[in-house]
Protein backbone atom coordinates (compact mmCIF):
# COMPACT_ATOMS: atom_id res chain seq x y z
CA UNK A 1 0.00 0.00 0.00
CA UNK A 2 1.43 3.47 -0.46
CA UNK A 3 1.27 6.22 1.74
CA UNK A 4 -1.51 8.21 0.34
CA UNK A 5 -3.47 4.87 0.39
CA UNK A 6 -2.77 4.48 4.60
CA UNK A 7 -3.19 8.77 5.01
CA UNK A 8 -6.69 8.16 3.02
CA UNK A 9 -7.89 5.55 5.38
CA UNK A 10 -6.59 7.52 8.76
CA UNK A 11 -8.91 10.42 7.58
CA UNK A 12 -11.44 8.24 6.98
CA UNK A 13 -11.31 6.20 10.01
CA UNK A 14 -10.57 10.11 11.70
CA UNK A 15 -14.24 11.30 10.09
CA UNK A 16 -16.03 8.04 11.01
CA UNK A 17 -15.00 8.58 14.33
CA UNK A 18 -16.11 12.49 14.76
CA UNK A 19 -19.43 11.78 13.32
CA UNK A 20 -19.99 8.50 15.91
CA UNK A 21 -19.19 11.56 18.10
CA UNK A 22 -21.59 13.99 16.80
CA UNK A 23 -24.34 11.16 17.47
CA UNK A 24 -27.51 12.98 19.22
CA UNK A 25 -27.37 11.99 23.21
CA UNK A 26 -23.72 11.11 22.64
CA UNK A 27 -21.50 13.47 24.46
CA UNK A 28 -19.33 16.30 22.89
CA UNK A 29 -15.99 16.96 22.09
CA UNK A 30 -14.98 19.35 26.04
CA UNK A 31 -16.59 16.19 27.59
CA UNK A 32 -14.66 13.00 25.71
CA UNK A 33 -11.33 15.41 26.16
CA UNK A 34 -12.22 15.84 29.95
CA UNK A 35 -12.75 12.16 30.46
CA UNK A 36 -9.49 11.02 29.15
CA UNK A 37 -7.18 11.51 32.03
CA UNK A 38 -9.95 9.45 34.03
CA UNK A 39 -9.78 6.50 31.07
CA UNK A 40 -6.30 6.58 31.80
CA UNK A 41 -6.34 5.97 35.52
CA UNK A 42 -9.35 3.76 35.18
CA UNK A 43 -7.54 1.48 32.87
CA UNK A 44 -3.98 1.74 34.78
CA UNK A 45 -5.67 0.77 38.34
CA UNK A 46 -7.57 -2.03 36.18
CA UNK A 47 -11.04 -0.67 36.64
CA UNK A 48 -11.80 -0.33 32.80
CA UNK A 49 -11.73 -3.13 30.35
CA UNK A 50 -12.49 -1.24 27.59
CA UNK A 51 -8.59 -0.66 26.41
CA UNK A 52 -5.44 -1.42 27.76
CA UNK A 53 -2.31 -0.43 28.81
CA UNK A 54 -0.45 -1.15 25.95
CA UNK A 55 -3.21 1.26 23.75
CA UNK A 56 -2.71 3.96 25.88
CA UNK A 57 0.82 3.73 25.53
CA UNK A 58 0.58 4.02 22.00
CA UNK A 59 -1.37 6.93 21.89
CA UNK A 60 1.15 8.53 24.04
CA UNK A 61 3.96 8.05 21.82
CA UNK A 62 1.63 9.58 18.81
CA UNK A 63 1.84 13.01 21.13
CA UNK A 64 5.26 12.18 21.68
CA UNK A 65 5.94 11.70 17.79
CA UNK A 66 3.65 14.59 16.56
CA UNK A 67 5.81 17.28 18.92
CA UNK A 68 8.94 16.17 18.75
CA UNK A 69 11.13 17.53 15.96
CA UNK A 70 12.81 14.69 15.31
CA UNK A 71 10.73 12.45 12.14
CA UNK A 72 11.15 9.45 10.77
CA UNK A 73 10.08 11.74 6.98
CA UNK A 74 11.80 15.48 8.03
CA UNK A 75 9.45 18.30 6.67
CA UNK A 76 12.87 20.28 6.17
CA UNK A 77 13.72 18.08 3.13
CA UNK A 78 10.69 16.36 2.14
CA UNK A 79 8.27 18.79 2.83
CA UNK A 80 4.58 17.29 1.74
CA UNK A 81 5.99 13.94 2.73
CA UNK A 82 7.15 15.22 5.92
CA UNK A 83 3.95 16.63 6.99
CA UNK A 84 1.82 13.66 5.64
CA UNK A 85 3.56 10.98 8.33
CA UNK A 86 2.70 13.59 11.18
CA UNK A 87 -1.27 14.17 9.59
CA UNK A 88 -1.30 10.12 9.65
CA UNK A 89 -0.37 10.08 13.23
CA UNK A 90 -2.65 12.90 13.90
CA UNK A 91 -5.70 11.25 12.52
CA UNK A 92 -5.03 8.13 14.00
CA UNK A 93 -4.04 9.40 17.43
CA UNK A 94 -7.28 11.56 16.91
CA UNK A 95 -9.97 8.47 16.19
CA UNK A 96 -8.38 6.94 18.75
CA UNK A 97 -9.17 9.39 21.55
CA UNK A 98 -12.48 9.97 20.12
CA UNK A 99 -13.72 6.35 20.30
CA UNK A 100 -11.80 5.60 23.56
CA UNK A 101 -13.13 8.06 25.34
CA UNK A 102 -16.83 7.62 23.67
CA UNK A 103 -16.41 3.86 24.94
CA UNK A 104 -15.54 5.25 28.33
CA UNK A 105 -17.87 7.29 28.95
CA UNK A 106 -20.41 4.38 27.67
CA UNK A 107 -18.82 2.35 30.30
CA UNK A 108 -18.66 4.71 32.92
CA UNK A 109 -21.89 5.44 32.96
CA UNK A 110 -23.32 2.12 32.96
CA UNK A 111 -21.16 1.35 35.92
CA UNK A 112 -22.37 4.14 38.12
CA UNK A 113 -26.25 2.84 37.43
CA UNK A 114 -25.07 -0.77 37.94
CA UNK A 115 -24.47 0.51 42.05
CA UNK A 116 -21.41 -0.56 44.15
CA UNK A 117 -21.87 -3.90 43.88
CA UNK A 118 -20.98 -3.87 40.47
CA UNK A 119 -18.56 -1.39 40.72
CA UNK A 120 -20.62 1.96 40.26
CA UNK A 121 -21.26 4.54 42.99
CA UNK A 122 -21.97 4.24 46.79
CA UNK A 123 -25.43 5.12 48.07
CA UNK A 124 -23.99 7.78 50.14
CA UNK A 125 -20.70 10.23 50.85
CA UNK A 126 -20.17 13.08 48.79
CA UNK A 127 -19.88 11.32 45.87
CA UNK A 128 -23.06 10.26 45.91
CA UNK A 129 -24.73 13.76 45.38
CA UNK A 130 -26.41 15.15 42.35
CA UNK A 131 -25.27 18.08 40.39
CA UNK A 132 -27.14 21.02 40.88
CA UNK A 133 -30.37 21.62 39.58
CA UNK A 134 -30.86 17.54 39.69
CA UNK A 135 -33.20 15.62 41.50
CA UNK A 136 -32.21 11.91 43.12
CA UNK A 137 -34.76 9.38 43.20
CA UNK A 138 -35.54 7.35 46.03
CA UNK A 139 -37.36 6.83 49.52
CA UNK A 140 -37.33 8.35 52.66
CA UNK A 141 -36.53 5.81 55.84
CA UNK A 142 -38.03 7.07 59.30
Amino acid sequence: MTASTHSAGAFRALAAAFWRSRRAGDPGLPDQLSALPRLVVATLRGRYPGTTARKLGLMALAVVYVVSPVDLVPEAVLLLAGFADDALVLAWLAGAVLDETSAFLRWESSTAADGPERGGATASGPSARAPRGETVEGHVVV
